[in-house]
């Protein structure tokens, strides 16, 4: 349904309406005016033939009645009927069946001598003021009907003027798109009614675009990530095609062939979780566990690297939290294993455990050299690496951080980042169930196996 002919039709019942309680409030106010006219009429009326019964001296039925003849005979709209008891003492012409009249009766007591009541009956005749009242009620119909129709024209042109915003604004949209990629929608120039949804809109446009621009330097890094492992597997099949081996020189190029392969394979596996993750996938949650405990599992896990490398984990502070704790497990083995990366050899890597309310953060510190700010809004990303000269691209793809990210939002919490006099802080922030124990079906859990770092 049309938004303009809605309003326009609206308009007209409320038009219609308002109009013809106004006009009924009219034609009863008239017709109660000429309601209290008549009634004041019959009572001056009777107030008159009182006077004459009750004036003069020995009551005389000639002398009254030629009274009262004489002052109704000038009085054609009003007819007169005068009894006392039984007694007709006088009657005008009866009213006349065509004419429209009204009657009133009046007692009046003790008027003559022997306190015989007196009874007067007056009609009068109202046969104008009805048809006048018809044609006010005619005229006042006329006029909601009129005025409905105008009130009509004129709301849909109106409705239709008022409108006109929301056309350009339809037509400012549908410039926006891929063929003009920055174009936003000028809120200044439109009521203020309108300028949350332009604001919103222009907000959803940076946000495709956003997207769009991610989703093509993501393609462009997946092409590239693939394209190296990929490249030396057609090479070194190739190469070993070409002339005969021997047993153990085949066995040699099919383990390198095979670390390419589970390279390959570490990517995709990487890629679907994040897939998963993107989806709106929950965490399993499990009963709640220490986090503390938890990071130690992984040093564990880490020990032999940490040893050989001159670093030193150490634990701050403890809390319990509802997790899933495969996937926070996997979380802390990426963001220690990005702090190795990073780390300047022989100094502490230190693990914080905090609660901020209903969330519990874990951030794991490193000493090393300060990451720029340009770098800092970009961790996250998939595929980025702060500085490829520390990192080694055969093992470490660039996922580390943004499946952390992925982590802390089926978990219901978010990342956070800072790096400043020497001190870089990694962390993610776990938010407290709202039903402990439950995940939507299809929820991903992980293995505490070696992570990538970004």
């Amino acid at each position: 349904m049309s938004i303009q002919a809605s309003l326009s039709r609206w308009l007209a019942a409320q038009a219609l309406v308002v109009l013809s309680l106004v006009l009924a409030a009219v034609y009863g106010v008239t017709s109660l005016s000429f309601g209290l006219k008549q009634a004041d009429a019959l009572a001056r009326q009777a107030d008159i033939v009182r006077h004459m019964v009750a004036e003069g001296g020995p009551f005389d039925a000639v002398t009254l009645r030629n009274k009262v003849g004489d002052h109704f005979a000038a009085h054609q709209d009003a007819r007169v009927t005068l009894r006392r008891g039984d007694e007709l003492l006088y009657e005008s012409n009866p009213p006349s069946p065509s004419v429209d009249w009204i009657t009133r009766q009046v007692v009046i007591a003790d008027a003559l001598p022997g306190g015989v009541p007196v009874q007067l009956q007056l009609s009068l005749e109202v046969g104008a003021d009805r048809l006048l009242l018809r044609r006010l009620a005619w005229t006042l119909v006329g006029a909601a009907v009129a005025g409905t129709l105008l009130v009509s024209v004129t709301g849909a042109l109106l409705v239709r003027r008022g409108l006109q915003p929301l056309k350009q604004l339809a037509r400012e949209t549908a410039a926006a798109g891929p063929g003009d990629p920055g174009r936003r929608v000028d809120a200044a120039g439109y009521a203020s009614e309108l300028q949350p949804w332009i604001v919103q809109f222009n907000a959803l446009l940076q946000r495709v675009e956003d997207a769009y621009a991610q989703l093509e330097s993501f393609n462009a890094d997946v092409a590239h990530e693939l394209r190296t492992p990929l490249s030396n597997l057609i090479a070194q099949a190739e190469v070993e095609l070409g002339r005969t081996r021997t047993v153990g020189e085949m066995q040699a190029a099919m383990a390198s062939q095979l670390d390419d392969v589970r390279r390959l394979s570490a990517i995709v596996t990487d890629m679907l979780f994040l897939s998963k993750a993107d989806r709106g996938v929950q965490a399993r949650r499990g009963a709640p566990e220490s986090l503390a405990a938890l990071v130690q599992q992984v040093a564990d896990y880490y020990d032999a690297m940490l040893e050989d490398s001159g670093f030193v984990l150490q634990v701050q502070g403890d809390t319990n939290v509802a997790m899933d704790a495969s996937l926070v497990r996997r979380a802390v083995s990426n963001l220690v294993s990005n702090a190795v990366g990073y780390a300047t050899p022989g100094t502490p890597i230190v693990v914080e455990i905090r609660r901020d309310g209903a969330y519990a953060s874990l951030a794991v510190r490193n000493s090393g050299p300060v990451i720029g700010e340009q770098a800092m809004s970009r961790l996250f990303e998939r595929f980025y690496r702060a500085d490829m000269s520390r990192i080694d691209s055969a093992h470490h793809h660039g996922l580390g951080l943004a499946i952390v990210a992925a982590i802390a939002r089926m978990h219901g919490g978010s990342t956070f980042a800072s790096s400043e006099r020497g001190q870089t802080r990694i962390g993610l922030r776990l938010a407290e169930p709202t039903s402990p124990g439950q995940a939507p079906a299809g929820s991903t859990t992980g293995s505490p196996g070696p992570a990538v770092s970004p």
